[in-house]
């Protein structure tokens, strides 16, 4: 089964986080799964911790290398993903979730996300 990672169930993760569900936990650790990361979750990690609203336990640049070295798939940003997301209602305000939620959307893949405003969306998702 394909899973595409929100911006907080790959930094939970990485970081061993309690807030991470035992779920979604077993479902990355599951070597039969296979696990996407977007480029839009890594953006807005990087936005996030340059601007003071996100600290990692590691910088940036270590975070970044942790998921590359990782078995993560990196999804980049399609046109696909693009074009589904115009066709999105506005449900949700944050650009980036509504990207997720078009790629998710455009590739059929389950997101794993504890958002609830995605949760809006007719998307596969768990937690």
């Amino acid at each position: 089964m394909r899973y595409l990672l929100d911006a907080h169930a790959i930094i939970w993760y990485l970081e061993d986080s309690p807030k991470m569900s035992q779920k979604a936990r077993d479902i990355i650790d599951n070597d039969e799964n296979d696990i996407t990361v977007s480029t839009t979750s890594l953006w807005e990690i990087a936005i996030k911790v340059n601007l003071g609203k996100l600290k990692l336990t590691v910088s940036f640049n270590e975070f970044l290398d942790n998921v590359r070295s990782g078995d993560f798939d990196i999804l980049p940003i399609e046109d696909e993903h693009l074009k589904k997301l115009s066709e999105l209602p506005y449900l949700h305000k944050d650009p980036f979730d509504r990207l997720l939620v078009a790629t998710a959307l455009a590739k059929n893949i389950t997101l794993i996300t504890i958002d609830e405003n995605i949760h809006k969306y007719d998307v596969l998702y768990l937690w």
